[in-house]
């Protein structure tokens, strides 16, 4: 297919200046930080793909709205006017301010999770699976089974398994579930959406069991984009229309508003059940600040809450769709494996596939990251093995069918030039990692959410000819 092209709907005012570290600055980064691309300083990174978490760029009225943040520790009028926006475009009555996504999972984790817990969702995310399991519950998922192909063209590959979720619900008890866990877009599965026809399913399956449905809404505005494109019925609805029905079938939502909403900083909690959300209000001032700022600065509620507004511009999405599609096609049209389609928020480089003669328990995606960091200075973040975690019960490392490198993309912050930089870089790097045949192995292993602060040390290949390792023989194969 062919990216259509829309010019950008806002111009440049304030440019940040960035280098490109030599090669011999990369070599000595990445084994400082012992191959993993988390423990990179940001300015020892050309360009960062790293996140697209509080990494956008903020607009002029969103830095105008911070000069009048209201910060007062009780009842900020900054924190009603981030409540009005969240009422009017997602039609949640409860807003509980935190300082950014996992702090909304923390708060709904507490209230709702216990020991012998089951929560099903449509693929895990990290820090809302570790939530979950420092209370004592366990995740099961219950995404379509071609969310697990990265080749699958299915438009709507973050659809939740109905039939599954019935045989969980029969198997554990509706009573052992606090609630389903659905996320749109569908960060693990490389930013999949949900479509509404599978959201309206499972609510009305939900509702036989009454079983809550809580929303991961981060990304929630691109979901309803894919909805108006793809799906019929919906294709004369607006974005914002879209936004507030999927939300209607939900009874609360978790929001990282560093995604969506373009902040820096900040996210809230937001439910339909009173009693819940005076629970959750009680434990938002021990975790994170007063029930009116929940550890965001008045300024903060204030850019949060004019980037809703901007979120839902049809001019915008679209923008930030088609930015993330055109690198996604110039991948492929280089045959480079990718997950398909191309998602929301990040272009996924399928790892097992690009480095297929590596054990996955030598972390592909970890190796072909660091190598990725090596060739150009761009910075990607693995997606597989070491982001799963290792099994609670067994001890064992969890091995997700998906073994990706997610290239997320900052909203108005890079140019299509950065990204052909970056395609240009992946697919010389993907050509020389078909010859790779080992990979890492851990240094130093964090007993919770390890991918951020592990070490690694390449895993020696013992050959003849003297190459140690992966790392040795990209770096030759690269100067060659």
């Amino acid at each position: 297919m062919t990216v259509p092209y829309t010019a950008e709907p806002w111009r440049i005012k304030v440019v940040e200046p960035i280098r490109i570290p030599t090669r011999e600055e990369r070599e000595r980064a990445i084994l400082t930080a012992g191959y993993n691309v988390s423990l990179l300083r940001s300015d020892e990174v050309y360009i960062d793909l790293y996140t697209d978490s509080g990494t956008n760029a903020m607009s002029d009225r969103q830095w105008a709205g911070m000069m009048i943040g209201d910060e007062a520790y009780a009842g900020s009028s900054s924190f009603y006017r981030l409540e009005a926006a969240v009422q009017r475009y997602y039609g949640y009555p409860h807003v509980i301010p935190v300082h950014q996504g996992r702090g909304a999972e923390n708060i709904l984790s507490r209230c709702l999770v216990r020991p012998g817990s089951h929560i099903p969702g449509n693929m895990y995310f990290t820090t809302t699976r570790a939530h979950q399991e420092l209370n004592g519950g366990s995740f099961h998922d219950v995404i379509v089974s071609r969310a697990h192909d990265p080749s699958s063209e299915h438009p709507f590959k973050g659809d939740v398994d109905l039939d599954a979720l019935e045989r969980l619900i029969h198997k554990v008890g509706a009573d052992t579930i606090p609630y389903v866990s659905v996320a749109a877009t569908v960060n693990m599965a490389g930013g999949q959406p949900i479509s509404m026809a599978n959201l309206t399913a499972l609510r009305e399956l939900t509702a036989q069991h009454r079983i809550p449905v809580i929303l991961d809404a981060a990304r929630a505005v691109e979901n309803a984009w894919f909805i108006q494109q793809h799906e019929p019925d919906w294709g004369e609805h607006s974005v914002a229309e879209i936004l507030w029905q999927m939300c209607a079938l939900t009874d609360g939502a978790c929001m990282s508003a560093k995604k969506d909403s373009y902040a820096n900083i900040g996210g809230w909690l937001a439910v339909r059940d009173p009693g819940l959300a005076e629970q959750a209000r009680n434990l938002v001032v021990v975790y994170e600040g007063l029930h009116t700022y929940g550890g965001m600065a008045g300024r903060d509620m204030e850019a949060v809450a004019r980037g809703i507004e901007e979120s839902v511009q049809e001019d915008n999405i679209r923008a930030r769709i088609q930015q993330v599609a055109y690198l996604g096609e110039r991948l492929i049209q280089a045959g480079v494996p990718v997950v398909r389609p191309i998602g929301g928020h990040a272009v996924c480089l399928d790892a097992a596939a690009i480095m297929p003669a590596v054990p996955r328990d030598q972390f592909p995606a970890q190796t072909l990251a660091a190598a990725l960091y090596l060739d150009s200075g761009t910075r990607g973040a693995e997606r597989g093995v070491v982001s799963a975690g290792r099994d609670p019960v067994t001890g064992e490392n969890r091995h997700p069918r998906l073994e990706l490198v997610r290239l997320a993309i900052p909203r108005r912050v890079y140019t299509r030039s950065h990204l052909d930089v970056v395609a240009d870089s992946v697919i010389r790097t993907a050509q020389h990692c078909q010859a790779v045949t080992t990979g890492l192995s851990f240094t130093h292993e964090p007993a919770t959410l390890r991918f951020f602060q592990a070490r690694f040390a390449p895993v020696p290949a013992g050959s003849a000819d003297g190459v140690s390792g992966p790392y040795t023989a990209l770096t030759a194969a690269q100067k060659g």
